[in-house]
């Protein structure tokens, strides 16, 4: 989980400071107490917690009410420590406005201990997985590539670098477009804040709005907790929204609004919200198909397509594939440390002249895939797998290299069937070479219900090709694939396939 600061307590009631130090202490999380605000701006001029739980009520500081002082204090020095507010629920709504969208989330007194305890370890979650990124960010290798196309893309980086416009990424599944979000961010004066990305296609759309703008306590079922949205973390960041194109129309006039006035409200909320963030989009549609077809709003699309990127896909820049493969293998090595790969000539001969229809992350799952297969440190021919070896002239057609569009999406049951690709059958030994390096990928990345996700991904594919084929007979369809009418029925259910092809 990574290297954890201890939590700060901050309250003047010597009863909360000891409960939550105790319960703290049983769940195995360092924790440090103060019960007055000095000592805690004392501390900070040395280090800082992983997590802030403070009261928002406390005697003292220029304005009486050093609790929230401190708070301000905090999130101009330490902008990404998540904080929790802990205040009395007849005071919760003035806390809310006096520290709008500073805080991670509230706390009403009196609280229930487990309640306070899975709020703490969520937070320390976040923050973690904020330091993760924010080393991410450091560590993120520049794009590469010496193809004149990559070229323009990196002179448009530069052009953009200190600018706030809103910019379009377009470009095929795999070619890269958060890589160059990324660089957008690093190379911006928003450098220093936060970078938060969202794809809008692996979401579930009913909670796809509270995932971008947050929901208020008690907004619907389950939300027991107000929660901050992808809006609130990447304040005077930037946030990047993937595959736009599938945004829900509702989402998208609510998106438009944002970009408009700046402002928003929480799923549940009444007090508007100011956003000061950077909006980078990408898509691997033709919106202005989408637009044409009323899939998509017009006006969004002219707010959105300020300034448009275009990434070229992998097959327009045959002369990058050396430098990635080897880039790629070091990557694969160090991640599994064993010594890296390396390509043979001839091997690399074939790699250039296939057409990579899966882009960038086809030849890094690839890669992976030798680095965990290939017999010898040096890949041969031989040694790659059997659908790219012996490429001929006569096939050199596009085959249907069909890596997996990533191993989250193949985790989310809403974007099981959307994720399927519609092209013409590949060779069979190419969906096991797919299978086995999506799965080698989601083992490696410490996913768990591998099976269930993998399974689901390659029911709804069949069963999808088996309704196109018997024009959504579903009759037909189960008898083509030799499984009984109920079940083709429960399973067109189960993985959400009624929209798609299925007729009764």
């Amino acid at each position: 989980m990574g290297f954890m600061k201890p939590i700060w307590i901050v309250d003047d009631d010597q009863s909360i400071r000891w409960v939550l130090e105790k319960t703290l202490a049983r769940e195995s999380l360092a924790c440090q107490t103060f019960s007055n605000v000095h000592d805690v701006l004392t501390a900070l001029e040395k280090e800082s917690p992983q997590v802030l739980v403070s009261d928002i009520r406390m005697p003292g500081g220029t304005t009486g009410n050093a609790g929230l002082e401190l708070l301000q204090a905090v999130k101009q020095k330490y902008p990404g420590l998540p904080v929790i507010i802990m205040t009395a629920f007849s005071d919760l709504e003035s806390a809310v406005a006096s520290f709008q969208g500073g805080a991670f989330e509230y706390l009403p007194k009196p609280f229930d201990v487990d309640q306070a305890v899975e709020l703490i370890r969520r937070a320390v979650e976040e923050s973690l997985r904020e330091a993760a990124v924010e080393e991410n960010l450091e560590s993120t290798p520049e794009i590469l590539g010496q193809a004149p196309a990559m070229q323009d893309v990196f002179r448009a980086i530069g052009r953009l670098s200190q600018s706030n416009v809103t910019v379009l990424i377009t470009g095929e599944s795999g070619s890269g477009k958060e890589l160059v979000a990324r660089a957008l961010h690093k190379h911006s004066p928003r450098a220093s804040r936060p970078f938060i990305a969202l794809n809008t296609a692996a979401i579930p759309k009913d909670l796809l709005e509270s995932e971008l703008f947050g929901h208020e306590r008690g907004a619907f079922t389950g939300a027991q907790t107000m929660r901050r949205g992808r809006f609130e973390q990447a304040e005077d960041g930037t946030l990047f929204l993937d595959e736009i194109g599938d945004m829900p129309q509702e989402l998208q006039t609510r998106l438009l609004r944002v970009l408009s006035d700046g402002h928003f409200y929480r799923v549940g909320g009444h007090n508007p919200l100011k956003a000061n963030v950077r909006v980078i989009a990408a898509t691997h549609q033709d919106l202005e198909e989408l637009v044409k077809g009323g899939l998509f709003r017009e006006d969004l699309y002219h707010r959105l397509n300020v300034i448009r990127l275009r990434l070229p896909p992998l097959r327009e820049r045959p002369e990058d594939i050396p430098l990635l493969t080897r880039n790629f293998l070091q990557k694969s090595a160090k991640e599994l440390g064993v010594e890296p790969k390396r390509i043979a000539d001839a091997a690399m001969r074939v790699l250039t002249s296939l057409p990579f229809p899966g882009n960038v992350r086809q030849l890094e799952n690839l890669c992976h895939w030798l680095t965990v297969m290939a017999p010898a440190l040096v890949v041969e021919v031989k040694d790659l797998p059997p659908e790219m070896r012996n490429i001929t002239e006569v096939s050199r057609k596009p085959l249907a290299l069909r890596v997996p569009v990533r191993a989250d999406v193949a985790e989310t049951p809403a974007a099981s069937g959307a994720a399927v690709h519609e092209a013409a059958p590949a060779p069979e030994g190419d969906w096991a070479f797919a299978l086995e390096t999506i799965a080698a990928q989601m083992l490696a990345s410490g996913k768990s219900e591998v099976m269930d996700a993998l399974t689901r991904r390659f029911e709804a594919t069949v069963i999808k090709t088996a309704l196109r084929h018997t024009g959504g007979r579903r009759i037909e369809a189960a008898q083509r694939l030799g499984i009984g009418r109920n079940t083709i029925t429960r399973k067109i259910q189960e993985l959400g396939l009624d929209g798609d092809e299925a007729a009764p």
